[in-house]
């Protein structure tokens, strides 16, 4: 089974809203073992719909369109798939009376092309807009269906996940499952390096790596009867994976480093905090940004200046001195400071060159020194980011942040 989605709206060809419907249905039905060959945008003309659909209709056995079932003249999508199947438009009654109730409940005038919303073609199973007026529409023939879904995401989701689920479920014998390896430490071209035979090898389930942002991902995809019979197929190939790209793995379907981070600080019952000067702030932020981190996280102290350095952190002046505010002595000192301060379990510290200025041969932008300590542990790292980011300051400390959540990630890890 197999299927191709059409967006319908001049709107999404001039580029004024981005077409979120389309990633979010390719997800939903990728989940239902209907595998997405196509997709494309079409805007409010009838005779482009046509084409559109027609030639979805001859590679595809399920058509799904959004947009295009409102009220005004512009609104084709209806009218062009019931010419194209021979059938009339019929009125249907139940959105009908809700359009006459909203605006009945509300005392406010209705003008009478609000009820063209609630006409479907002859024929058609309906689906019930939970969020809207217009309902959405179903038409089969000859083992094709075309599925019309109204374009307001927040009409079209839920109508999806409460109405359409059960309906596409009937047409599939299969579920497709994926879970994602979360990866941070290793660049796409290294990952595939190491998993090249994997990825080659496997077909059911399907080992593809992407990049993310500061990371890479590997999502691993199986198809089966059903949920458990797809793990089955899934949790071995994952393992291996974890053999193979060892503590550069930091989650499965986690949905970030400072998730985790957090999670594992709870799981430990330990406590952190942080020191930072190039990042000033962002790995404070990045950790109470999930809920729940005013448990484990005791504070952090933006220390930007050598002055600051001295007198929040306790940073010796002969470490700034001897080997400059920009060195390893200096984020340990922090680490440790920030540990100190605030009487954590782990402290870190970050301090670097961000750029685009105040670097020098010696010192580059883009050097960054990350230290973490803890009772039992204690490492510090040396970053060259600017060779990958061409010295853009805001992603240089945005790699710092991951960086620091990584390390500190470590630290628990091995408390």
């Amino acid at each position: 089974m197999n299927a191709e989605l059409i967006s319908i709206g001049t709107e999404i060809l001039l580029g004024d809203i981005i077409n979120t419907n389309s990633a979010f249905l390719a997800r939903q039905l990728s989940q239902l073992g209907i595998d997405v060959y196509h997709q494309s945008v079409v805007g409010d003309n009838a005779a482009r719909l046509k084409q559109a659909i027609n030639a979805a209709l001859s590679r595809s056995d399920i058509v799904l369109t959004t947009g295009g079932l409102g009220p005004t003249c512009d609104d084709v999508t209806k009218k062009t798939v019931a010419e194209m199947f021979g059938v009339p438009l019929q009125r249907h009654i139940p959105s009908e009376q809700k359009i006459k109730a909203y605006y009945l409940n509300r005392g406010i005038d209705m003008t009478p092309n609000n009820l063209l919303q609630a006409d479907v073609p002859a024929g058609s199973t309906v689906f019930p807009n939970d969020a809207g007026f217009a309902p959405g529409v179903a038409l089969s023939t000859g083992g094709k269906t075309v599925i019309m879904l109204p374009g307001p995401p927040s009409e079209m989701c839920p109508m999806f996940q409460n109405h359409l689920v059960p309906f596409l479920q009937a047409m599939t014998d299969s579920i497709i499952r994926s879970k994602t390896v979360n990866i941070f430490g290793l660049g796409e071209s290294a990952v595939e390096n190491a998993l090249i035979d994997l990825m080659i090898s496997s077909n059911n389930p399907t080992v593809a790596p992407y990049a993310a942002l500061g990371e890479v991902k590997v999502r691993v995809s199986a198809k089966a009867a059903d949920a458990a019979a797809a793990d089955a197929l899934i949790d071995p190939v994952i393992n291996t994976i974890k053999e193979k790209l060892g503590g550069a793995v930091y989650g499965i379907d986690a949905e970030s480093l400072q998730n985790v981070l957090v999670r594992e600080l709870k799981n430990k019952r330990i406590t952190a905090a942080a020191a930072e000067s190039c990042t000033c702030g962002m790995v404070s932020a990045a950790i109470t940004d999930i809920p729940g981190a005013s448990f484990v996280f005791k504070g952090g102290i933006c220390a930007y200046t050598n002055d600051s350095k001295l007198k929040l952190l306790g940073v010796k002046s002969d470490t700034l001195k001897l080997f400059g505010a920009v060195s390893e002595q200096t984020a340990k000192e922090m680490a440790k400071g920030s540990r100190e301060v605030f009487g954590a379990d782990i402290g870190v510290g970050v301090t670097g060159i961000a750029g685009p200025d105040g670097g020098t041969e010696l010192e580059p932008v883009g050097l960054v020194y990350i230290a973490v300590k803890s009772k039992s542990y204690s490492e510090a790292k040396k970053l060259y980011l600017a060779r990958k980011l061409a010295n853009d300051r805001s992603a240089i400390r945005r790699m710092a942040t991951l960086h620091a959540l990584s390390l500190m990630l470590t630290a628990v890890l091995n408390a």
